[in-house]
């Protein structure tokens, strides 16, 4: 440990920090660290400048939107990897499989019967005040039943060291192309490194996602055609979409190369229309077909929605999905997997209050500065105000704005995030971090790749991992003791 950027390494008190504890580097982490530790200055700061031209040389990117304007960015890598023993993930994948299924169940219950809601285990208010609750897909039959086809599940660790869900996205998740390239590029900088400390593969993702987007065809051919809805080149997760198009080898197409013909739907080709089975579609409810929803959208398919529901088409993600990422409903989901799996939670929720209900606004305005104010169906780390962080104005704007509608803003208290050990600026230093795992509900079960995203808030002292305010992210191994 007497090299520079190991030794100078600074934990905080009161953080769980994934690589050290109190007695020293943890178990999990030593083969990494011996690896390492040997390494001058200079060299890990080659590797670290060589990620970088990988990156950049490959065009792994992001667009943020802001003052109107959309801006390219490269994608910021750590080249210090996060580690997760075998033992810990067994217990994230069961809870996350465990999650899932309540999820989806609830899904299913809500769209039709809404036995929870008649049970008095969710106010019927809640589902129908929430903005992305469709009424078009009630009593419409999908394949399977499945509605959550591709799930990233954010986790958070607190000081303790436990696990908690930060949220389920349930939509259209992105991130796992920067999964596999973080992989990939960490291959290229430490090529001894995987097989030497036995980390499970992540590559085999989109043999997976493929294996079940062809397992919902619902004709009888042995090449159903499936492609990927893309809103186009200037969308946030563009580079995503390129790229599992092309490791999946299936066509990206836009809103404009599809077509509705009596209720089945075509893509357009320079050999004339070819029948599409199933759309693994990145475009949102609100714009997917303009006939049903947003009249202005140019990035659907006018009849799609038709095609949909007389089962001509599968669709991945279902449509209607945000009812069950809204940020007021995720509190029902311990309640949930009671309900109707009739087991106790595996992973721990982040205590929420809601705050249309009578006493918790004052509960939480009286501590605002030891809370995180979410609006419900914001996402990115956008309509958010952590309280620690905030001006007295700030403050005030917010409970303004909860005053007039209290349904669309829960809090939760801060929770400490774990950190993790970044290379920045030729030293070791302690980030932030938190955990996407990506899971696939197929016919045959979940399947959920080991490992996932690690996301890093890499402004020193922030806790805001989202790409979109800043976050990088770092390659996340799963090694078998």
């Amino acid at each position: 440990m007497d090299n520079s950027f190991l030794s100078g390494y600074d934990t905080s008190p009161g953080v769980w920090d994934e690589m050290f504890a109190a007695a020293g580097i943890r178990g999990h982490y030593r083969n990494f660290v011996s690896a390492i530790e040997n390494l001058s200055a200079a060299e890990m700061s080659h590797k670290d400048e060589l990620a970088k031209k990988l990156f950049m040389s490959q065009g792994i990117t992001f667009t943020v939107y802001s003052s109107g304007e959309g801006v390219e960015k490269i994608f910021p890598f750590d080249i210090i990897p996060r580690i997760i023993q075998a033992a810990e993930w067994s217990t994230i994948e069961a809870g996350i499989k465990q999650r899932l299924k309540a999820l989806n169940i609830f899904l299913r219950d809500v769209y039709h019967e809404q036995f929870i809601i008649k049970d008095g285990i969710i106010p019927a208010k809640l589902i129908y005040s929430c903005p992305n609750f469709l009424r078009e897909m009630m009593h419409v039959d999908i394949p399977h039943d499945i509605y959550t086809h591709i799930s990233g599940i954010d986790l958070i660790r607190d000081s303790d060291g436990t696990y908690y869900v930060l949220e389920d996205n349930l939509r259209t998740p992105s991130g796992v192309s920067y999964m596999l390239e973080n992989r990939s590029i960490t291959y290229r900088i430490f090529p001894s490194l995987l097989p030497r400390n036995k980390v499970r593969s992540v590559k085999h993702y989109p043999d997976l996602l493929l294996r079940n987007l062809l397992a919902l065809a619902n004709r009888s051919t042995s090449n159903p055609n499936v492609v990927l809805l893309t809103p186009g080149i200037y969308n946030s997760a563009y580079f995503e979409h390129t790229t599992l198009a092309r490791l999946m080898g299936i066509e990206l197409v836009e809103g404009r190369d599809l077509v509705v013909d009596n209720h089945f739907v075509y893509m357009k080709t320079t050999r004339g229309l070819q029948k599409v089975d199933v759309i693994y579609r990145r475009v949102d409810d609100d714009f997917i077909d303009p006939l049903v929803f947003r009249p202005d959208s140019m990035l659907g398919v006018p009849g799609i929605y038709w095609a949909y529901r007389k089962g001509n088409v599968a669709i991945i993600n279902a449509m209607g999905n945000g009812v069950a990422d809204d940020k007021a409903v995720y509190a029902y989901v311990p309640d949930m997997i009671k309900y109707y799996l009739n087991e106790e939670p595996i992973l721990k929720n982040v205590p929420t209050y809601r705050l249309e209900i009578p006493g918790n606004q004052q509960l939480v305005f009286d501590k605002m500065d030891q809370m995180v104010i979410k609006k419900t169906n914001e996402s990115g780390g956008y309509g958010m105000l952590i309280g620690s962080a905030a001006t007295e104005k700030e403050m005030d704007d917010f409970k303004t704005a909860i005053r007039n509608d209290p349904r669309s803003f829960i809090a939760q208290p801060i929770i400490s995030l774990s950190a993790a050990p970044c290379y920045i600026n030729g030293r070791l230093q302690p980030r932030r971090v938190d955990l996407r795992p990506y899971a696939l509900y197929g016919p045959d079960g979940i399947d959920i790749v080991p490992g996932g995203l690690t996301r890093v808030a890499l402004k020193e002292g922030s806790l805001v991992v989202n790409s979109s305010q800043g976050g990088g992210s770092k390659d996340t191994w799963v090694v078998d003791e």
